[in-house]
């Protein structure tokens, strides 16, 4: 059994501190109480792309075998996948990285457990009015993400590129648009909604740089040639991982975590996006 359920966009969830969460390995023995003949179901929340695709895959896949089916729940925003998951309208959810939740721990009091990094988008910078970053001219208009998690891993991959310097792990967009030594070319700096950066990106012609992450870049169908930068995959601590609460490692919960890091998951990801917009991190 699969069903899907779409939510309508609420917004990104404002954070403000970036600590450090430790993940859990599920202790569960999670061959001993399913059965294929009559598999498990396990509701799990995901954003679309790229992690309710990696989810249908091991649906249609590998689950009925292993003795789970999962019932794939679709959310366009990063706040109810959290919340749904706390007040237990799902068992698990599966599309944030370790410092987003930390912070929603922290801000939340949730209780909360993780698993290993399955997957990686890498945050990537845009201009339809550029060739390279070197090219970049000053007073270019800069569009990030709106949250603070994902908007500092977007100045992290600016300053790579050259077009800001010395970026400190509390800068945002305000500490940093003013500041003539972290911002020398003098860009402006603007936020959104993450779901809304491709959109604007693409809409309105006075963004000459944009930096997106990686899963709305597959929704949005963007130009690969308007690439500038982009973050790298090795060593990075921004894996996406799958998500429960806390003391409940569930066998169903165990076998999927199992599942997510097979070499059939590994292998559907680097064929499906061979453009490097998702990355594995196993």
């Amino acid at each position: 059994m699969r069903k899907k359920l779409a939510l309508a966009i609420t917004g990104v969830a404002t954070a403000f501190a970036l600590t450090a969460c430790g993940s859990s390995e599920p202790t569960a023995d999670a061959a001993a109480t399913l059965d294929p003949a009559n598999p498990t179901v396990i509701k799990v929340g995901a954003s679309p792309v790229p992690q309710a695709d990696i989810l249908n895959f091991i649906d249609e896949n590998l689950a009925q075998e292993a003795g789970i089916d999962i019932d794939v729940v679709e959310y366009d925003d990063y706040v109810l996948p959290n919340t749904s998951l706390a007040d237990g309208s799902l068992d698990a959810n599966y599309f944030q990285t370790e410092a987003y939740l930390a912070t929603e721990m922290k801000e939340k009091g949730y209780e909360f457990a993780h698993g290993a990094g399955v997957h990686v988008e890498p945050m990537t910078v845009f201009s339809k009015k550029f060739d390279n970053a070197e090219d970049v001219t000053e007073g270019t208009t800069v569009l990030l993400n709106n949250d603070p998690v994902n908007q500092i891993r977007g100045m992290r991959v600016l300053e790579e590129a050259g077009l800001l310097k010395n970026i400190a792990d509390d800068d945002s967009v305000l500490t940093v648009e003013g500041d003539k030594e972290k911002n020398p070319l003098g860009l402006v700096l603007k936020d959104a909604n993450a779901e809304q950066v491709p959109q604007y990106y693409m809409s309105d012609d006075s963004i000459g740089v944009a930096v997106i992450n990686g899963n709305f870049i597959v929704q949005a169908n963007l130009n690969k040639d308007e690439i500038l930068a982009q973050e790298s995959g090795e060593n990075n601590p921004n894996a996406n991982f799958l998500t429960w609460r806390d003391g409940e490692e569930t066998p169903a919960i165990a076998k999927l975590e199992e599942l997510l890091h097979s070499d059939e998951v590994r292998d559907y990801i680097e064929k499906t996006w061979n453009d490097g917009s998702v990355i594995a991190a196993f």
